[in-house]
């Protein structure tokens, strides 16, 4: 068992949560959840022992192992993936190889009464019970295993990490954690640079193979797939709930609505007793009461409501201007860079109105399409945007192509038409861009902010074919709810790239599957194509075993 207690962390004259306490037994899988600045990421940390929180401390069993994955990395350059891989095992390898070079100093001495004859018996002893106390390892097949399960192909083991995108590299380092076994795991959401396929696997590793898991994440079916548990961090305390995330959702609104009904009998006892006071102050008979009563209301602990955001802003994207009765039109489109194809023999139209999900493997022509679609790259084949069609494009870099000298409210006051030029501020406040941040410059946000201001841009602009690649990757669960609202309401044709299940869901009646460098149509929304690609792989392994 883990232990955590008494953990405050102040900084810069804020709390940002005091004397917290908590414990973490095996099988936990805890959801870690808070608004934006809570302090989620630095309570990982201070577990993980990269901070030192002002008081408190993390206790844990001497040979407990604790890892850690943070929301960004600094990779090593030097090795192939699986030699990275392998440096999960280093420790046992490197004892694995003394233990060798030990028994064949010992097969060649002679000297069998010696002190460093004796001595050398004890070490190899000592390593020994230290190797095999891990049990027997296929050091190369659970290697194997683990980067398979996580997405990579067998010809990458031998490439250098260097030729990896920053989403792969985060898989890697998430690699080597899953291969030492830890009895804790703190993950920083892990998700983000993962495709469908990747975050179930991973979802069935951490249910059926993890110990104790820690998860700050913004995706909720994740969050819900995996954990049992829920603490939330709020106004610098915690709640501890020992169930789900949807089912914390509920005890949680009712938490509050029971301290708003605390609130308001407080706030009548108060006034009452204020009212009695005001009366009879002065009055000789009652001085005692009135004493007793002033003195009450100093002692008396104030109910505090927690923090929710209250606000009802629902976006909403300009009215379409009407486009053809097709706005996309594919026959027969390919797509290869030199001897390497990405896709051939796609065929397929979309309807005004319809709202499609392309999903798939990371490398297999998402959003490549997307980029035929949007006219940056050239392919083979006939691929048509119908007429009248005006295309609103967000892309995965769509944060960095902002204007970096502009100011926050600029940005958005540069898009912005007609009456919802009045909204600019509520609406920067919905997406978490408070009066103090309105005018920062664009250089100096986060890529979080970045996302977000981005993000408010397309909101504003008044098109007919949506195509957003992978745009909920940096958004809080409110701001993509915010987002996910808006396009419901959306009235145009709809392209969305995405692996967030969750945001996929109620939103898509149609999915485009890209891999094998073909991309087949799946009629339906994401449960029914998820459902049905879970049937086939059960089949592909039947057939397995069967051979």
């Amino acid at each position: 068992m883990i232990s955590v207690d008494g953990l405050t962390v102040e900084f810069g004259g804020t709390t940002l949560f005091k004397d917290i306490g908590f414990a973490i037994n095996e099988k936990d899988r805890i959801a870690l959840m808070g608004k934006n600045g809570a302090g989620k990421s630095t309570l990982l940390k201070i577990i993980a022992g990269l901070k030192t929180p002002t008081r408190g401390k993390v206790t844990s069993p001497n040979d407990a192992v604790i890892a850690y994955l943070p929301q960004h990395l600094l990779a090593v350059d030097s090795r192939t993936l699986f030699e990275e891989a392998a440096q999960a095992f280093e420790q046992a390898l490197n004892m694995e190889h003394e233990i060798e070079e030990l028994n064949v100093q010992l097969s060649s001495r002679t000297d069998y009464e010696s002190p460093e004859y004796y001595e050398l018996i004890e070490r190899v002893s000592t390593l020994s019970e230290s190797f095999y106390s891990v049990g027997e390892i296929n050091y190369d097949a659970e290697i194997e295993k683990i980067l398979l399960g996580l997405g990579f192909l067998r010809k990458d083991f031998d490439r250098p990490t260097s030729e990896f995108s920053g989403g792969w590299r985060m898989r890697i380092e998430l690699a080597k954690i899953l291969l030492q076994k830890p009895d804790l795991l703190l993950l920083d959401e892990p998700t983000n640079h993962m495709d469908i396929e990747s975050i179930q696997w991973f979802e069935d590793f951490l249910v059926t193979s993890a110990k104790a898991v820690i998860v700050i994440s913004h995706d909720r079916a994740f969050v819900d797939n995996i954990t049992t548990r829920t603490i939330e961090i709020t106004m610098g305390r915690i709640y501890d709930y020992k169930v789900t995330y949807s089912s914390y959702l509920q005890l949680r609104k009712e938490r509050r609505e029971q301290q708003q009904k605390q609130f308001e009998e407080q706030k009548k006892f108060i006034a009452d007793n204020q009212d009695f006071i005001d009366r009879f102050r002065g009055t000789y008979s009652k001085t005692n009461q009135v004493q007793s009563r002033v003195k009450m209301l100093e002692k008396l602990s104030i109910v505090e409501i927690d923090e929710e955001d209250k606000s009802a802003l629902r976006l909403k994207f300009p009215p379409s201007p009407r486009s053809g009765a097709h706005p996309v039109v594919l026959e027969g489109v390919a797509k290869s860079y030199g001897d390497n194809t990405v896709f051939s023999d796609v065929s397929f139209n979309l309807q005004r109105g319809e709202r499609v999900a392309f999903v798939g493997k990371n490398g297999e022509g998402k959003s490549t399409m997307v980029k035929c679609l949007m006219n940056e790259t050239d392919c083979d084949g006939k691929l048509e945007i119908g007429h009248n069609t005006l295309i609103g494009y967000f892309a995965q870099n769509e944060a960095s192509l902002l204007d970096e000298g502009t100011t926050v409210f600029d940005t958005i006051d540069d898009v912005a038409k007609g009456d919802i030029r009045t909204k600019i501020k509520d609406i920067l406040g919905a997406f978490m861009f408070g009066g103090d941040s309105w005018n920062k410059k664009v250089k100096v946000l986060s890529g979080g902010e970045r996302t977000r201001l981005a993000m408010i841009k397309l909101l504003l602009e008044p098109v007919n074919l949506l195509i957003l690649d992978e745009p909920t990757n940096h958004l809080d669960l409110r701001t993509k709810d915010i987002l996910k609202s808006a396009l419901k309401d959306y009235d145009g044709t709809l392209i969305l790239v995405s692996h967030d299940r969750d945001f996929l869901d109620g939103l898509v009646s149609k999915v485009y599957e890209f891999g094998n460098k073909k991309v087949k149509e799946h009629m339906g929304d994401i449960h029914s194509f998820l459902s049905k690609k879970k049937m086939e792989n059960l089949r592909e392994i039947e057939r397995s075993v069967k051979k």
